[in-house]
């Protein structure tokens, strides 16, 4: 046996969270989906960082975690959560009155395409590689495929929708390198920044709560099992899971999760919901995939240059 397979984690102390993670988190569309039967959008956005914040509150309390007591990392936690929680949460739950659950679980897998973006706009402290040049003009591709305004348009997919989700997408990609720059040197373990993160998502909510109706339509039993879940898993325990991933085995093989999510964010809403895909949906969809993949550096057209040849 070779070193490098010796020290390399059994994949079965990071497997089941990774499949779990996959799961939660694409069939979050479906649940945002069925919780707008009740909810408002906003209301959607609010119950779901609630629950979330609540869990991982209830979590910490159980594994004895003690928050951080600074002002600027709490500071920074707040602003944060408004771009990787409150504006996505909202978005996305406005989006999904306007399109598919499906198309918009599809549209989520350009949040690494985003994030390169985003940083090169704002923070400029990354140069951008051949690749994932590439990949970013693959992704735009791949959107304009996916709208279906090249086939049908007067699709059943609004265009609005679609660029709700992107604007959700690049909150993603502002909050990343943020969170990379501002809380990740902070040394605190992941479950901490995560609790506070939500906290400080459920702060925001708490503000804003008093000006926004939150309950559309009476409950029932799907919108309070789909907003459990939504919040519950999909908005707390979902980011244990993935920081789990991400000690264990590494941020390499935790985001391959961006591969995993929009096939079962499709699955879901065709199953569940009887959404219907079309065909181009699916080749926008693959593109899109693509996309990550060449802006992550998993597929690479260009090879780097060897010094000296």
């Amino acid at each position: 046996m070779s070193p490098a397979t010796s020290t390399s984690p059994r994949a079965s102390s990071w497997l089941p969270g990774f499949i779990a993670l996959g799961l939660v988190w694409g069939l979050s569309f479906l649940f945002i989906a069925v919780s707008l039967t009740s909810l408002t959008p906003f209301g959607v956005a609010c119950v779901r960082t609630l629950l979330g914040a609540a869990a991982l509150l209830a979590w910490s309390g159980i594994r004895r975690i003690t928050l951080s007591r600074s002002a600027r990392l709490w500071g920074a936690s707040l602003i944060y959560a408004f771009f990787v929680n409150v504006i996505p949460a909202f978005l996305f739950a406005v989006a999904e009155t306007l399109v598919s659950s499906a198309l918009a679980g599809v549209l989520n897998a350009t949040t690494p395409m985003m994030t390169i973006v985003m940083t090169l706009l704002i923070f400029r402290d990354q140069r951008i590689s051949a690749n994932q040049l590439v990949g970013i003009l693959t992704g735009f591709v791949g959107i304009v495929v996916l709208s279906g305004t090249l086939f049908e348009p007067q699709g059943e997919n609004s265009v609005l929708g679609i660029g709700l989700v992107l604007v959700a997408t690049a909150c993603y990609g502002v909050a990343f390198p943020f969170a990379r720059r501002y809380l990740s040197p902070s040394g605190l373990p992941a479950t901490t920044l995560a609790t506070m993160q939500l906290s400080s998502g459920a702060a925001w909510f708490v503000v804003a709560l008093p000006f926004f109706p939150v309950q559309s339509s009476p409950w029932t039993l799907e919108s309070i099992l789909a907003i459990a879940s939504l919040g519950i898993l999909g908005t707390g325990f979902a980011y244990i899971w993935n920081f789990r991933t991400i000690n264990i085995a590494g941020s390499a093989i935790a985001s391959t999760v961006t591969y995993i999510s929009p096939v079962v964010a499709v699955l879901a809403g065709v199953v569940f919901i009887n959404e219907s895909v079309h065909w181009y949906q699916i080749l926008g969809g693959a593109i899109v995939v693509l996309s990550a993949a060449l802006v992550q550096e998993r597929i690479r057209i260009f090879t780097a240059k060897t010094p000296g040849k």
